[in-house]
């Protein structure tokens, strides 16, 4: 299984679990099931997110391959300019 890591705000709207397990194979899949085990990550989801799988950096790739033993990491937009 691969060991999920949310950071930031993530965190608060997950109940406060910062890491799990996933059999997700992608993505859109880890996403779809963090809404799932996590109603409330919703709406901040929704607003994108950018995903690290093995250290490498996605965004808006949704079908990015997540494997058994990945360490993906979630977290928000980062704001500025």
């Amino acid at each position: 299984m691969a060991r999920i890591i949310l950071w930031g705000g993530l965190k608060a709207l997950a109940n406060g679990a910062n890491e799990l397990d996933s059999d997700a194979k992608n993505v859109r899949a880890l996403l779809d099931e963090l809404v799932e085990l996590y109603p409330g990550l919703k709406p901040r989801l929704n607003k994108g997110v950018s995903v690290a799988i093995d250290g490498e950096i996605f965004r808006d790739n949704w079908f990015a391959e997540i494997k058994p033993d990945s360490t993906v990491h979630v977290l928000p937009l980062l704001a500025g300019g």
